[in-house]
């Protein structure tokens, strides 16, 4: 890239994921309102509302941060696959977005009740929190992939060192484990959303 064309890429970047993650306060705001009030009225409003916000402002904000970010990644001596902190935060926000699209079903599932005219918060209990549960460790995935971004932790990748670290694994430091953990943990979210962990009618 050109230095002119770098720093358009770089600020398209920061504007996606800076919007992503206030997006993402905003709606988590709602959700806790949600939960918590029994004004049935005030409560309807929100969860049509939570799904305006994630379809039209989240989901696309978060599309846009993941393929700048590549774009941005490709186009600069960074690469995609040259550092460990490039790497993981394009995991994180890779598995971010597939996880933000999976809770979105249920988002509308919810927002469909909530338009009947019959609407009521009996029974609403799992999904409710579910809303709020979300939408929190969304906004710990950013925190995490900006703190990354920030840092720039870890230095380059060498592929063959990597294997004989994991070879070797009682050289690995304890923060090591620790991220690698949240890694595990991480993945194992993402699968128990897609193979069978989404809500009844979601």
């Amino acid at each position: 890239m050109t230095p002119r064309l770098r720093k358009f890429a770089l600020t398209a970047h920061v504007t996606f994921s800076v919007g992503w993650l206030g997006a993402v306060v905003a709606y988590l705001a709602l959700a806790i309102f949600g939960m918590n009030s029994q004004d049935v009225q005030l409560v309807r409003a929100v969860y049509l509302a939570m799904e305006l916000i994630g379809w039209f402002v989240i989901v696309p904000l978060s599309i846009a941060s993941l393929l700048t970010g590549i774009i941005q990644s490709l186009g600069t001596p960074w690469g995609l696959f040259r550092h460990y902190w490039v790497l993981a935060k394009l995991l994180l926000t890779i598995g971010g977005t597939i996880i933000l699209v999976v809770h979105m079903k249920t988002v509308s599932h919810v927002a469909n009740i909530a338009g009947e005219t019959t609407f009521s918060l009996a029974g609403l209990d799992q999904q409710r929190i579910q809303l709020v549960i979300h939408p929190l460790g969304g906004l710990l995935v950013l925190l995490v992939a900006t703190v990354l971004a920030v840092y720039k932790p870890w230095g380059k990748i060498s592929w063959g060192r990597l294997i004989e670290r994991i070879k070797a694994l009682k050289s690995v430091r304890p923060q090591s484990y620790i991220l690698l953990g949240f890694i595990v943990l991480f993945l194992l979210f993402i699968a128990w959303h897609l193979i069978g962990g989404r809500s009844p009618g979601s």
